[in-house]
């Protein structure tokens, strides 16, 4: 049995904490047993003592009763719905998920080679040169610039990268990313700026080896790589040549996968070029104009750099840009 402090009224339901008249908190009832006293002396009276109410409790005279019971927790079912949405997510980007883990390691990856550049001993140099010393049989075809600055690729090279392989030998810079699915990038330093100007590459396919998202120029790039640019891919076993750009997160095809029998196959050299123009980019092979773009989507002042995809083993030589 409990009883209110405060009004005196008793209640049989032990569950309950709470007086229904003014709110206060009840106590558990004490039934004393009758005190034996002397019938010559007075029966000792005391008035009953009023008990205070819990501080901080505030009689809830327009509100529902409250009780301090808890209810049993129920079994947590979080599991279940990560499950439902990452089975979701799977399913619907085709495996998207697996595409943005590639581009977070190329980003990481780029981003440490981006910050080690500012040094000495890693800072891509330039050569600047008459232009009838670099014309060759495969570029006959040029716009007419003559300054070429060329970027030394020995340079690139990093010891490691959990991401990429790249060495130097032969006068090639070989680079390749180390699982497929996944795409490796470097660019140069923000001093070598594409707009206005003839980008260039040189490479070939080392061991005539098939992938999916293909390799080449990069053009247009902020030089935090793979935050905004515009990459001119080929794919030399298929003999097709496609466009993108990318933006944080993301790559995004200009041109999708297109045959051109402008590309040498096998393990042969091709000459990859993107012209910037007054009011558009054209982008060659081995000379000859394939397809021309507008520049929606490059980063103003933005650098050059080389693409590798899906493990394939890429040598890269002759990255310049010509004003």
């Amino acid at each position: 049995m409990k009883i209110c402090p405060r009004c005196q009224k008793t209640y049989a339901d032990d569950n309950l904490n709470f007086c229904l008249e003014d709110g206060s908190v009840l106590n558990q009832a004490t039934i004393e047993p009758p005190r034996t006293v002397q019938m010559n002396q007075p029966v000792p009276t005391q008035p009953q003592p009023q008990m205070p109410s819990q501080p901080g409790v505030q009689p809830a005279w327009n509100t529902p009763q409250q009780y301090s019971m808890q209810p049993p927790k129920k079994a947590s079912k979080t599991w279940i719905w990560v499950l439902l949405i990452v089975g979701g997510l799977f399913l619907l980007c085709g495996g998207g998920f697996v595409g943005f883990l590639a581009y977070v390691g190329s980003q990481v990856d780029t981003v440490s080679n981006l910050s080690t550049s500012n040094s000495r001993s890693t800072t891509p140099t330039a050569n600047k040169e008459a232009n009838s010393s670099t014309t060759t049989s495969a570029t006959s075809s040029t716009s007419g610039r003559t300054d070429v600055e060329k970027i030394d690729l020995s340079q690139w090279v990093k010891e490691f990268s959990i991401y990429g392989v790249t060495e130097f030998t032969g006068g090639e810079f070989i680079m390749s990313s180390k699982q497929k699915g996944f795409y490796y990038v470097l660019v140069a330093p923000d001093e070598y700026k594409t707009e206005n100007a003839d980008t260039r590459v040189t490479l070939r396919n080392i061991n005539n080896a098939s992938g999916s998202l293909g390799y080449g120029l990069i053009f247009h790039s902020n030089p935090t790589p793979l935050q905004q640019d515009y990459a001119f891919l080929i794919d030399t076993k298929r003999k097709k040549y496609r466009v993108v750009h990318h933006e944080p997160q993301k790559e995004s095809s200009v041109i999708s996968w297109t045959s051109s029998t402008a590309i040498k196959e096998g393990a042969e050299e091709n000459v990859l070029e993107a012209r910037d123009l007054t009011d558009k980019i054209e982008l060659y092979i081995n000379g000859t104009m394939v397809t021309s773009i507008k520049n929606v989507y490059g980063y103003s002042g933005g650098v050059p750099g080389i693409y590798s995809g899906d493990g394939v083993k890429i040598a890269f030589k002759d990255l310049e840009i010509r004003k």
